[in-house]
């Protein structure tokens, strides 16, 4: 059911996709604004701030996101999206003008908490309004496109800040004033578009019956499934926690990339103003294609989800190596492109594909809690210990040592419980 929204041609459901396309993109612009003004941030607080408290900033906001994702998804049940969007947004936009103003980083860490609970509004409330407005045989492709709202505010929030702070002298501040505009023009955005409570129940409403109605002639006589809740053994059978382990492994090496690459290049493999941002952006521009192109080949050959699962992430694995060892700087260029193209975002729709299928069919939402719980968890952890290592070493190789080995052992127990699954079967 396609439905225009009020005074546009436009259904509803495509201003949905641009509109939460969008809000990805102001929220990656400035979670990705800070890493590479890092040792701005440092000069203009003192100069006496280690890379581990740098790399607190990062932890400090995916705490606070993490927090907010079971919470937000209850309110959004409960009081509706558009009720616990705007907050958010609200609560988003006075942390980074706080940010802006902190004269220590104690000031940025709260700020940083601050933003990520207001952040943490906007996964439930965005995967509520897809889920329930954009039409099924287009879900799959549209929901690439909102994801790709991410890898674009990634790209520009680097480029920008290396741009703006490192190359042309501009303050760290004024990245946190660019990201309070965009918040601004995204509030309005959601006021003006989003459907208020009593228009997305009749909406909903109307669809629920399409739906059953369309159920009933295909399937008439189907039988009527019992309720059953689902048990923690099914939850976390092997092939589960292997699952949840190899989405920590891949989310740990995404979020140490996206935290501590900028820094990397500039101070360990001698790249400069502008370039730091281009280069680090490159693995978000590559995610793109990346992430339309294996979805759609993943699609084609159902029967090869964990195939194509483990290759992507063995390939992954193998090209931050490429990064880390490489001796010239063409090398790590093509490191960079690859692991973008090949990652988090190329292989993440398949996994999520394949843990649906999986899954113990009554418990699905908890079991993608858990499983959401555990890739951001990695968040958490990977910004801190890898500026404890750099303060340790000097250098924040290990982190990506750390990242790879964390791949291969992931998507190796991965493989070792599907393989098992096989055998089981076949016995």
């Amino acid at each position: 059911m396609d439905v225009k929204s009020k005074g546009s041609g436009m259904d509803y459901w495509k201003k949905i996709v641009i509109l939460l396309c969008a809000g990805w993109v102001t929220i990656w612009v400035y979670r990705s604004a800070l890493s590479p003004a890092y040792p701005q941030i440092n000069e203009s607080l003192g100069g006496n701030i280690t890379d581990t408290a740098l790399g607190f900033i990062s932890t400090c906001y995916f705490f606070g996101y993490v927090a907010m994702q079971i919470p937000a998804g209850f309110l959004v049940d409960k009081i509706g999206k558009k009720k616990v969007l705007i907050p958010g947004f609200i609560v988003f936009g006075l942390a980074a003008l706080l940010i802006s103003q902190a004269t220590n980083i104690q000031m940025i860490y709260v700020g940083s908490v601050f933003a990520g609970l207001g952040c943490g509004s906007f996964y439930g409330s965005a995967y509520s309004l897809t889920s329930q407005n954009i039409p099924r045989e287009k879900r799959s492709f549209s929901t690439a496109i909102v994801n790709s709202g991410s890898a674009v505010g990634s790209g520009l929030g680097l480029i920008l800040s290396s741009f703006l702070v490192v190359q042309l002298k501009f303050p760290w501040q004024t990245m946190m004033y660019i990201s309070v505009a965009l918040i601004a023009v995204m509030l309005v955005a959601f006021v003006a578009i989003i459907r208020n409570n009593k228009e997305d129940a009749e909406f909903l409403a109307q669809s629920e019956a399409a739906e059953a109605a369309e159920a009933a002639a295909a399937a008439p006589e189907a039988p009527v499934v019992e309720k059953e809740h689902v048990s923690i053994k099914k939850l976390f059978s092997p092939k589960m926690l292997f699952a949840y382990i190899l989405y920590f492994a891949t989310c740990y090496a995404y979020y140490m990339t996206v935290t501590w690459l900028p820094n990397f290049l500039g101070t360990e493999r001698g790249f400069e103003g502008a370039a730091i941002g281009f280069s680090a952006s490159l693995v978000a521009f590559a995610s793109i294609p990346g992430a339309l192109f294996f979805s759609r080949l993943a699609d084609k050959f159902m029967h090869r989800k964990v195939q194509f699962i483990v290759i992507l992430e063995f390939l992954a694995a193998a090209m931050l190596l490429l990064t880390v060892q490489a001796t010239s700087s063409t090398l790590l260029l093509i490191g960079l492109i690859l692991y973008g193209f090949l990652g988090k975002l190329a292989v993440e729709p398949i996994i999520i594909s394949w843990l649906g299928e999986n899954a113990p069919k009554v418990g699905i939402g908890t079991t993608l809690g858990v499983f959401n719980f555990f890739g951001m968890m990695s968040s958490v952890i990977a910004p801190t210990l890898t500026g404890s290592i750099s303060d340790a070493t000097g250098s924040k190789e290990m982190g990506f040592y750390i990242s790879v080995i964390l791949l291969v052992v992931g998507t190796a127990l991965f493989l070792l419980a599907n393989l098992n699954k096989k055998k089981a079967t076949a016995e």
